[in-house]
């Protein structure tokens, strides 16, 4: 991985779950669970339906949320509180990627399909908070999700951001088509990797990738 080919970047994206926080402490299993129940309780489905609905809304439409929005005219609010409702013990602070995230040179923002109230305490727990000049939630794209361009274009016009001098880390390969066609540099950063023209670089170890650009 060439440094240069970040020497024009002015504004670092960051995705938060499973991208700042290793996909190991699983996080968003706790999630899962809450969304499951959620949808039972909800939609008045038993726990195979509405296990179905949460995977089958989420590879639809980006998100859950996004499907029951669409589908069933759900609230966002309430289940968004719901949802993130959860224990943030799994996670410990990472001090050399809190170090190497600081020595990134321009503005730094996350940008999560969660909310921005969340994506605060799970900063805080990776001992990440105020390293970040902005943070934005599904509520700064109007409740639409990534992948979607639209979303994406709601949260850097709010930013002000030049797409052509930003690069975007992202766990999910499918949300970095619309930052790679608006211009953006994109890192797929995930155990496995995946191939495809929107994905110009992937690592399994995100503090080290960072390392190297700013080491």
């Amino acid at each position: 991985m060439p440094k240069h080919a970040f020497s024009h970047v002015d504004t670092w994206v960051f995705d938060l779950d499973n991208t700042l926080y290793p996909p190991s402490a699983r996080l968003f299993d706790q999630i899962e669970v809450r969304m499951t129940r959620w949808v039972m309780d909800t939609l008045g489905v038993d726990h195979a339906r509405a296990n179905y609905l949460r995977k089958h809304y989420w590879h639809t439409y980006g998100t859950t949320l996004a499907g029951l929005m669409r589908e069933h005219s759900v609230d966002p609010a309430p289940y968004l509180h719901d949802v993130h409702d959860i224990s943030f013990d799994v996670l410990t602070p990472d001090p050399v990627l809190a170090d190497r995230i600081r020595a990134l040179p321009g503005r730094r923002i996350i940008y999560t399909n969660g909310t921005a109230p969340y994506a605060e305490r799970v900063a805080a727990a990776r001992g990440l908070d105020g390293l970040f000049d902005a943070i934005y939630g599904v509520e700064h794209a109007q409740f639409l999700p990534k992948p979607e361009r639209a979303a994406f274009e709601h949260v850097f016009t709010t930013d002000k951001l030049d797409a052509t001098k930003a690069v975007m880390f992202e766990d999910d390969a499918r949300n970095l088509a619309a930052p790679h066609a608006m211009g953006m540099g994109t890192v797929h950063v995930a155990p496995e990797p995946q191939t495809g023209d929107h994905i110009h670089f992937h690592t399994d170890d995100l503090s080290a990738f960072l390392g190297r650009i700013t080491g």
